[in-house]
């Protein structure tokens, strides 16, 4: 939930400060690009700091090297939040963190099959996240147009 919560309160923040005089978020957009360059920092780091340990257990085993997909999709999740950042880059980021949603989600669902957690919780059932995951999708196709 912390993704989402984390979209949500960096658009309508980025929102506020676009409407208070920042030019760079002066829009729906902007801000829009905002919440999800704060998303995908928050899910980037992640993948690096005390969770790792059990994003690589929700790494499908029939997938090689669980330990470098994790150290990739943390890589790409950053690299992709710091193009959300540019506007020049922004809709290819957002295409591409699109497509990285859509490769990751298979972990996803092995997680909620399998009962692991993430932070000492169980993860999202599939169902909810399945949910997440389309308003997820939404907002970088709504960024890359």
């Amino acid at each position: 939930m912390a993704p989402l919560v984390a979209l949500i309160a960096g658009w309508l923040l980025a929102r506020l400060a676009g409407l208070l005089g920042v030019l760079a978020l002066d829009g729906w957009q902007p801000a829009l690009c905002a919440g999800l360059a704060l998303m995908f920092t928050l899910t980037g780091v992640a993948h690096f700091t005390g969770r790792r340990a059990e994003m690589i257990a929700m790494v499908p085993p029939a997938l090689p090297r669980a330990d470098l997909l994790v150290t990739c999709t943390g890589v790409l999740e950053l690299a992709g939040a710091a193009g959300l950042v540019l506007p020049a880059t922004r809709p290819w980021a957002a295409v591409a963190l699109a497509l990285l949603l859509l490769v990751m989600f298979p972990a996803n669902v092995h997680a909620a099959r399998s009962g692991l957690t993430l932070g000492g919780k169980p993860v999202t059932p599939l169902v909810p996240r399945t949910v997440l995951q389309v308003v997820f999708l939404a907002a970088c196709a709504a960024a890359a147009v």
